[in-house]
Order: structure tokens, then C-alpha cells, then sequence
């Protein structure tokens, strides 16, 4: 851009950022650029002691500092206790969901979602909430379209019964052997992924078996995929699970998910000969 300066005087190139106001500093880069809205979904039954804690430690003023909207959805899933009211006066967005089954109370909170990425967690004080600023950051740096968290660490045993570790590894060794993608903890229920991969997947579980489902689905979708440690905490309340019941529902449901993979393998990527899991090089998130 040029101007005349005075009468007769030569056109002289103006500096348009020289003409800022002065004192108006430029806005501060987003640490998320491609993620300006999340739904925290957490499915929940008889936790009416626990929410509250839960809740807390969700980083909503930080998320928000940084640009990311934040939506936070319990979905209820027909508690006889006020877990429903008193998600509701903290601040949630209740979402009832009558049939019973963890699967399907995540049906319901992911139909009710509306941020661009998607977190999740139980509501049982086990999942470190506090630590989805570092989710998103391996998330964002690394393009992903689904993040999973892995809890099967050494720091993590006392956490964690001794039998159901068992399980948990013996499942995941199942699951690995039929859809061999990055996951070593295929039952872990922290993850991050894209909304928008969602009506892509053809997850079918309505109970346990839903968090092995949906992660197999992604990855055999085609999506990009990982996974990256974090801290596991101590329960709070009475434990929900049935080892022997939902472990064996889990590997029928694995065993009738391959099937139907390899029923439809003209619209999926071949599976590898072999897959190493894809581990942060960040490291564990606290």
C-alpha cells in the first residue's frame, strides 16, 4: 500500500502493521487448533457419591482458557440413588438412558454429544480426568481419530484386583490375536476420538463388550489409532463388574466381530501380518 505524503511528495510504502493500535497484543496461539469443542460423556449407575468427585476433576476452566468449549453429558442409566440430580446441579447434562448396559448408556451419550471430539470415562473415580489436556495434546499433535489409554501398567496394580488384571490382559491377548492394531488394554473405558468417526462404526454391544468393540471397529475402519498410558485410581463404591460373566460375553462378542469383519473385508483395509502397538513417545498421562 503507498500514500502521498505532502504536496508533490514522492508515493512512500506504508507499513499496515505498523498502523496497529499500540497495546493490542496478538491473540495467543490455540494449543488445539483442530479441536474447538469436547463432550465429556460418562456413563453412570447408582454413583451418586462419586460423581461429584468426578466431576471435579474435569479441568473445564483450563479446557476452556484454551479455546476448547467444553460439553460434560452423564448419562444415567436408570440409578435408584440421585446420581441423575445431583450430576444435574453440578453442572451436567443428564441424559437418561432406561435400558440397562454400559454399551448402550454410551449409545445414548454419544447421540447426545455435540463437541468435535469425543472423551470419555467411568464414573467411579478411576479415570484421571485431570489428565485430558495431555490426552488432547498426543491427540492433536499426532492427527489421531481415536486414542485409547492403557491401564495395565506396573504403577497401576494396586488399583486394580489381582484377578481382574488377569482377566483384563487375557483379553486383550484375545482380542489382539483377531484384530492385531495398537491396543494393549482393550477394556480400558478412557478414550479420545473424532465425533465424526462415530456413525462410521458399526459397534453393536450394549454391554461390556462395547469398550473391545469400539476400539477394534476404528482400527479396522481404517481410522488412525493409538494408544498412551495413564494413571488408574482405586474404585470408589461397590464394583459393578462380573468377571466371569462379562469375560465371557467379551470373547463372544470378539469371536462374532471377526466374523463379521471378514464377512464385509471388500469395505475394510486387509489386516497386517503383523502390528506393533503404537506407544507415545511422551509417556505415561497423569
Amino acid at each position: 500500500m503507498t500514500a502521498t505524503i505532502g504536496p508533490g511528495a514522492p508515493e512512500q510504502p506504508i507499513d499496515i502493521l505498523a498502523c496497529a493500535p499500540v497495546g493490542e497484543p496478538a491473540p495467543a496461539p490455540r494449543r488445539w487448533p483442530t479441536i474447538p469443542s469436547i463432550s465429556v460423556v460418562i456413563p453412570a449407575l447408582n454413583e451418586e457419591e462419586n460423581i461429584p468427585h468426578v466431576l471435579a476433576t474435569i479441568p473445564r476452566a483450563l479446557l476452556e482458557a484454551e479455546g476448547c468449549e467444553v460439553e460434560v453429558i452423564v448419562v444415567d442409566n436408570l440409578s435408584h440413588d440421585r446420581t441423575a440430580e445431583v450430576a444435574r446441579e453440578l453442572g451436567a447434562t443428564v441424559v437418561l438412558q432406561a435400558a440397562r448396559g454400559y454399551g448402550n448408556a454410551y449409545h445414548a451419550g454419544f447421540a447426545a454429544a455435540r463437541g468435535e471430539v469425543i472423551v470419555t470415562g467411568d464414573a467411579d473415580c478411576t479415570y484421571p480426568f485431570d489428565a485430558i489436556p495431555e490426552l488432547l495434546d498426543v491427540f492433536s499433535r499426532r492427527s489421531l481419530d481415536f486414542l485409547n489409554t492403557n491401564r495395565l501398567q506396573p504403577t497401576n496394580r494396586g488399583a486394580m484386583k489381582p484377578s481382574h488384571t488377569i482377566g483384563n490382559l487375557l483379553l486383550t491377548l484375545t482380542s489382539r490375536s483377531l484384530f492385531p492394531g495398537p491396543f494393549r488394554d482393550s477394556q480400558s473405558g478412557m478414550w479420545v476420538f473424532r465425533r465424526r468417526i462415530w456413525s462410521h462404526l458399526d459397534v453393536r454391544s450394549g454391554g461390556m463388550a462395547f469398550s473391545q468393540e469400539i476400539k477394534n471397529e476404528a482400527w479396522l475402519k481404517g481410522f488412525r489409532c493409538a494408544e498412551v498410558p495413564i494413571e488408574y485410581r482405586k474404585r470408589g463404591g461397590v464394583v459393578k463388574l462380573n468377571a466371569f460373566r462379562d469375560g465371557t460375553r467379551n470373547v463372544s462378542q470378539l469371536a462374532a466381530h471377526r466374523l463379521r469383519a471378514d464377512r464385509r473385508k471388500r469395505l475394510i483395509r486387509p489386516l497386517p501380518s503383523s502390528a506393533k502397538p503404537v506407544v507415545d513417545p511422551a509417556g505415561p498421562a497423569h
